[in-house]
């Protein structure tokens, strides 16, 4: 027999990840669209550098798995998908956001298209993302448990101290009090 034919234990595997994919995927477009969150996510993406499909992912795993990601957790999440983040999705996002303003002939209705066909672009990467991020969760198992609003927090605080490590920063109460509408939100979608 081939040594690539996937065993048992390997198609099991292949079978969780695309299940918390397609969870995670749903997931994620649900709480985003919550009101207040999309806005939430791009100030903390702006002002820290989070990655916003990070957040999501930590979030998800929380209220969904019952797994609290700490500090190293997110090290390894970002290592997952640091270059086609890098690569791939912050070019599109760049294109995208300059769009908006120029260069000329932009902005136009004709470069609006442009501009609209990018965005789909960035969701799609970002949507693949999520598939990187979902293969890198497959490999904890899931807590059966319940997880607490502060556990839940004490996560989003990991990803965003993790994006500010670099800055020397550390996040202001208004961007705390933004990872706890997230925190409520998301818990409010899981009931």
């Amino acid at each position: 027999m081939s040594g690539d034919a996937p065993g048992p234990e390997r198609g099991a595997m292949a079978g969780a990840s695309q299940a918390i994919d397609a969870e995670s995927w749903a997931f994620a477009l649900e709480l985003y669209a919550e009101p207040g969150i999309a806005d939430a996510c791009l100030q903390l993406q702006n002002e820290c550098g989070v990655d916003v499909m990070m957040l999501l992912m930590a979030t998800f795993a929380a209220v969904r798995r019952g797994i609290v990601l700490t500090r190293t957790d997110i090290a390894e999440m970002d290592a997952a998908c640091r270059d086609w983040r890098e690569r791939i999705v912050r070019p599109l996002r760049a294109l995208r956001t300059t769009l908006k303003t120029g260069p000329a002939p932009a902005p136009n209705e004709r470069t609006e298209k442009l501009r609209s066909s990018i965005k789909a672009a960035e969701l799609s990467a970002e949507r693949l993302q999520n598939e990187v991020l979902a293969q890198w969760l497959a490999k904890l198992p899931p807590q059966p448990r319940a997880v607490q609003r502060k556990d839940m927090i004490s996560a989003l605080r990991a990803a965003i101290d993790f994006a500010l490590r670099e800055r020397g920063a550390e996040p202001s109460a208004a961007q705390l009090a933004l990872i706890e509408t997230m925190v409520d939100k998301a818990l409010g979608i899981s009931r």
